[in-house]
This record gives C-alpha cells, structure tokens and sequence, in this order.
C-alpha cells in the first residue's frame, strides 16, 4: 500500500509540474521572444542510432547481394568432381606409350556440362578425336569440353556460369565416358586444374565472408 501511494505521489508532481510549465509558457509577454525547442540529448542519440542501422543493414545487404553475385560468376563444369586423368605426361591408354595429356578427364555419366565463366560459345562440331564438343571464350581463356553425347548450345552464344552447354559422353577418340578440359591462356595450353582452384578459391571466399555478415 506504501508503495502505491508512493508511485501516486510521484504522478501527481509529474502531472503539476507539467501543468505549471505549460501556464508558464502561456504568459503573454513571450509570445514576443521566440523560443527554439531544443531536442532532448536522449532522442537526438535514438535518430542517430537508427540512422546507423539503417545504414548498416543498406551496407550488409550490398555486401551480401556482392558476395552472392561472385559466388555466381563462376561454376564447376560438373556438379562432382572427380579426376580421372590429370594434365601432363601420362601412358596413353591406346598405344601404352608415354604422352602428353593437353586436358584434363573428369569421371562423369550422363552429367550436364555447364559453363565456368560467362562467356560465350565460339565453336561446335564433331571430329573423330573429340567427338562432339563444344569450345568456349572466357575472356582469354578458350575453354573445350570434348566426347560429349550431346551438344546443348550453338555457335555466337552468350552463356552464364552454370549454364548448360552439353551432356557428357564417349564420342570421339575415348576409352570410357568421360568429360575431356582442355584450356589455353592468350593462346597457350594451360592446365585446367588452374580454372578448377580458382572456382574453389572464389566460392570458399564468398562462403566465409556471408558467414560474418
């Protein structure tokens, strides 16, 4: 009960001390003399720290809608990976003979092939060493997807990363289905493995940096 009549007391001189102020402030002669109304310290603190998130969230959703389009820039050409054969020297599966592999084979069955990079596809046909394949321009990287069991793109097309070009296969001069890389930087063969680092490096990046938005 002490404790009721407590909180009504402090009330009550709240609500007198409001009403005086409001009679002061109503005496004639000031009405004169302007008055700026000065905000409290309390109010302008809450404005600037909405402001701040605000700000903030506009920032994170930037970064994080930046970080998802790097995370799409780039693709793997399968949706596993698993090497067969790398790039370099190896036995030729035909003649048993040690030879230059220029490309890289990714074990595959039945598997979409899709793009890296954007970019866009400057070549297709059929020969009896690739079989069916597709050649595409990143850039100055030209990249060629070869025994392929279906081609899924045409000549002067523009495609993004992740976007379908072919089906794998064993067209060609082949052993066994399987998807054939082979990559050239300005002109000169390079491994593809560099391509497939770089895919990885570029998505871990983005992973981590969402992580701490």
């Amino acid at each position: 009960m002490e404790i009721r009549n407590i909180l009504m007391m402090v009330l009550l001189s709240l609500m007198s001390g409001t009403t005086i102020k409001a009679q002061f402030n109503t005496v004639g002669r000031l009405h004169n003399h302007q008055i700026h109304k000065t905000k409290n310290p309390q109010e302008i603190n809450t404005s600037s720290l909405a402001d701040n998130l605000i700000l903030k969230d506009s920032l994170k959703h930037d970064s994080m809608k930046e970080q998802i389009a790097r995370y799409m820039s780039v693709s793997y050409p399968l949706s596993k990976i698993k090497i067969n054969s790398p790039y370099g020297y190896r036995k030729n599966p035909f003649s048993g003979k040690r030879k230059f592999h220029n490309g890289l084979d990714l074990h595959a069955r039945n598997a979409k092939v899709l793009a890296m990079m954007a970019g866009e596809v400057v070549k297709v046909g059929h020969d009896r060493v690739s079989g069916k394949y597709v050649i595409l321009k990143h850039g100055d990287f030209i990249v060629s997807y070869c025994h392929l069991s279906r081609i899924l793109a045409y000549q002067g097309q523009s495609v993004k990363a992740g976007e379908i070009v072919g089906i794998t296969g064993s067209t060609g001069r082949s052993t066994g289905e399987h998807l054939h890389i082979t990559c050239k930087f300005n002109g000169n063969s390079i491994d593809p493995m560099l391509i497939l680092k770089h895919i990885e490096a570029t998505r871990q990046s983005c992973v981590a940096a969402l992580t701490v938005l």
